[in-house]
């Protein structure tokens, strides 16, 4: 049961301690090491970038799987301190109370009416140009941060830990991480390309996991379902687009990247409100995981063991 009990030290530090300085991060260590690869890299031509950002895409995660490996066996000869040491590096890798707490934080704004500071604020939850948005439109970018998050920040994390441990979740996170650094167009179209494709791939399941539990969490399970099953595809990434139309056919709005897409449709108007509704439902879609995910290292802990008796 070490798993489980991993997990549950790391579900615990995340609510009540949420993350550590940036200084003692793993995934501002990556950061820092991706940003020094990348200053070689990009200096190639597209066909080099290409190939070379592909190559970092690949062997980062893959280095940070092999170490965290490694670390860990070594902290199995003190099982006490270990165990504390092995659910810090998990909990690096999910961050539950820091995705609600700037979605709050941009919703309170915009409830206090400082447009200004709220759009100052969406810099932190979406990657897009937030500098003219309107009140509607940050609603729509704090809902669909919190959406496509719900995969990225603690499900898929989560799930990788389920079937591979903390190495699995700290992979993962690397892969995600370089994504949010490379996977854009413009500067970063070739020497991004790989980590973006290889992101895709990661959240291939946890996407869809997450708009099941979305959907299931808000109470309108049909509503939901059905629309991220008709406008899932209306995104460029293959992922995305679950997420967030399971979240607007739940609250029956329209989210809107200008230029880009909608989904769902305007039953209700963007306000503010709808923001702490998002929370709400992202809160209880993170008690859900918690739960199931609880449940079922319980049950691979309980097989395991028996399996272990048995042979």
């Amino acid at each position: 049961m070490h798993r489980l009990a991993v997990f549950i030290l790391a579900v615990l530090a995340d609510a009540l301690v949420g993350e550590p300085p940036t200084s003692l991060h793993p995934t501002a260590w990556v950061g820092q090491a991706a940003s020094v690869l990348e200053g070689i890299g990009r200096k190639l031509p597209a066909r080099g970038q290409l190939l070379l950002g592909a190559l970092v895409a690949l062997a980062l995660p893959l280095a940070v799987g092999l170490s965290a490996r490694k670390t860990l066996r070594l902290l199995r000869r003190t099982p006490c301190i270990g165990m504390i040491v092995e659910a810090a590096l998990f909990k690096s890798s999910f961050a539950v109370r820091a995705l609600l707490g700037e979605a709050e934080g941009l919703a309170c704004l915009l409830r206090e009416g400082e447009l200004e500071r709220a759009r100052i604020k969406a810099r932190s939850l979406v990657s897009r140009d937030t500098t003219h948005l309107d009140e509607a439109h940050l609603v729509s970018a704090g809902l669909e941060s919190l959406a496509e998050n719900t995969t990225d920040a603690f499900l898929a994390p989560w799930l990788y830990y389920l079937m591979w441990g903390t190495e699995g979740a700290l992979v993962y996170r690397t892969i995600n991480t370089l994504d949010a650094m490379w996977g854009y167009h413009g500067p970063y179209e070739f020497w991004g390309k790989g980590a973006a494709r290889l992101d895709d791939l990661a959240n291939l399941i946890p996407a869809r996991l997450g708009a099941f539990l979305l959907a299931l969490a808000s109470g309108k399970l049909r509503q939901a379902i059905t629309i991220a099953l008709a406008q899932h595809a209306r995104t460029e990434s293959p992922n995305a687009g679950w997420t967030m139309a399971a979240l607007a056919g739940a609250l029956g709005v329209e989210l809107e990247k200008v230029g880009h897409y909608r989904l769902g449709l305007p039953r209700r108007a963007l306000a503010p409100s709808l923001l702490d509704e998002g929370i709400a439902v992202v809160r209880r879609v993170a008690a859900l995981g918690a739960a199931l995910m609880t449940v079922l290292l319980w049950a691979k802990g309980w097989f395991g063991r028996e399996k272990g008796r048995s042979s």
